[in-house]
């Protein structure tokens, strides 16, 4: 692979990823509420949910979510049905203190949980199949080894993907003595449980009217 089409991979994924979609939403949510060590389980949920994507799409699956309407309709209503209950999670949370929640591991959410949602908001979209689908062969050489290309592409997406994550875990983690009181965590848990009913609804009317 040219050095400079890899150089332009990375501005082009870059710019992508650090525009907050679900996976942002919940590594801030889960850094706020858990710190940002443990909110880390979630950014690599992520990732391997990416990198699945990734896989299924070179192996051909986006293809046939391109033509096939009602495997594309059953997966957008899954992943909507996964954030709307996300969601109402976070809306009937009780408004503890972030800093008390993320004190000790007996408190809060698991670690593995914590990896398992990750992992489920990031394979919940099946749009993502048909945008790594239509976005690598823009920088694949035809005649090279494609493996080695796409392997690279793909690790270079995690990397940066996780860089970012992790920078968003932060953020919330930061956020945490700001929300040390009742009232501005339950106005916390209102707001992402709205965004994760949102991004959930939006989800579903879009395959209904597709």
């Amino acid at each position: 692979m040219e050095w400079w089409t890899w150089m332009t991979f990375v501005g082009v994924i870059t710019a992508l990823i650090i525009f907050p979609g679900p996976v942002a939403l919940l590594c801030t949510t889960h850094g706020l509420r858990f710190g940002r060590h443990r909110a880390f389980a979630t950014v690599l949920g992520g990732g391997v949910a990416s990198l699945v994507l990734m896989t299924l799409s070179a192996l051909g699956l986006g293809a046939v979510l391109a033509t096939s309407e009602t495997a594309f309709f059953v997966l957008k209503l899954l992943g909507g049905a996964y954030l709307i209950y996300l969601g109402l999670q976070a809306w009937l949370a009780k408004p503890q203190s972030p800093l008390a929640d993320a004190s000790g591991p007996v408190k809060g959410q698991s670690v593995p949980a914590m990896f398992r949602q990750g992992f489920m908001v990031g394979i919940g979209n099946p749009k993502d199949l048909l945008f790594f689908a239509a976005l690598f062969p823009n920088f694949i050489t035809i005649g090279e080894p494609q493996l080695v290309q796409f392997v690279i592409l793909a690790l270079t997406w995690l990397v940066i993907d996780t860089t970012l994550m992790t920078l968003y875990a932060t953020l919330g983690s930061g956020l945490g003595r700001w929300f040390d009181s009742p009232g501005r965590m339950r106005a916390f848990h209102r707001i992402t449980g709205g965004l994760f009913l949102g991004a959930g609804g939006t989800l579903i009317a879009s395959s209904a009217n597709r």
